[in-house]
């Protein structure tokens, strides 16, 4: 860094205070304005170097997701799932974004102790890896978000254990056709709220419910950020969806009532009358033209 005293960088013979230094540290200010611009509802716009990072960390978000794919089974704990995403996310240079969410925040619960969330038949999000071991006839989410240099990739996918009836399989099917019916709805200018409004109806149709307790969220630069992306109809709700918005569409949808309980450990968030639920999530950009499925 040259002090105020020096010769100009420019070779002027002047002194750096008397020549470029205004001028520079004007383009230091505007280059710092440009690396996020916060709407006025708190929405960052991501710039291009941003949109950079976040695009590899959401690769390497569904490079993880398909290692789970290739290794899932019966027979295999929870646990197990959490220890081979968490050592692939260092080997790759990444932090996992769930490991001590939470540490500090005000909240009446502990830290998220676990690397990756994994929801079994009647959990519907935030379950917590433990020694349980997946069987036959079983369904279970894999909710993965890395931190690759300070950038945040956010997905998950379902997965079926074996052998289920025909309305379970139908359950997992249906949630990943609202997944991709929420993101048909995303391009500039359209409306935040078509999204929840396409996967409730998607989801009614074949009798299903939409979980009301839990909603898509910006991310990118931090875990969570605004916009909250509902994924049910809300009336005379018009947020306005912009060019360099990121966010996630996470649909949870279950087989009975849509209502919820969170268990004493704090996270771990069940269908109050025990019935099946489903989850499948992606993280997308909002284009100038339209969508980017950048954990595809």
């Amino acid at each position: 860094m040259i002090s105020r005293n020096s010769p100009c960088w420019c070779g002027s013979g002047k002194k750096y205070k008397k020549c470029h230094l205004t001028s520079d540290q004007k383009e230091e200010f505007l280059s710092k304005e440009k690396e996020s611009k916060p709407s006025d509802r708190g929405i960052i716009l991501k710039t291009e170097k941003q949109v950079d990072g976040i695009r590899k960390s959401c690769q390497l978000t569904k490079y993880l997701l398909d290692m789970v794919e290739d290794r899932i089974s019966d027979g295999v704990t929870t646990n197990e799932i959490n220890s081979w995403v968490h050592k692939e996310t260092l080997l790759n240079g990444a932090l996992p974004a769930p490991l001590n969410y939470g540490h500090g925040q005000g909240r009446n619960r502990m830290p998220f102790p676990k690397s990756i969330c994994t929801s079994v038949n009647d959990v519907i999000c935030h379950g917590i890896p433990n020694d349980q071991v997946l069987m036959n006839g079983d369904i279970v989410n894999v909710d993965i978000t890395c931190n690759l240099d300070g950038f945040f990739g956010d997905a998950s996918r379902m997965f079926i254990i074996g052998d289920v009836s025909d309305r379970t399989k139908e359950l997992v099917e249906v949630t990943q056709e609202c997944l991709s019916i929420g993101i048909e709805q995303v391009g500039p200018r359209k409306n935040l709220g078509d999204i929840g409004n396409a996967i409730q109806t998607h989801a009614e149709k074949h009798g299903f419910s939409v979980v009301r307790d839990f909603a898509g969220h910006g991310v990118g630069v931090e875990f969570h950020e605004p916009p909250q992306v509902l994924h049910y109809a809300q009336p005379g709700f018009s947020e306005t969806l912009l060019e360099n918005m990121v966010f996630t569409i996470e649909p949870m949808i279950n087989m009975g009532g849509f209502e919820c309980k969170i268990l004493n450990d704090g996270w771990t968030a069940v269908t109050l009358d025990g019935s099946l639920s489903a989850q499948w999530e992606h993280t997308l950009l909002v284009t100038e033209v339209g969508v980017e499925v950048l954990t595809e």
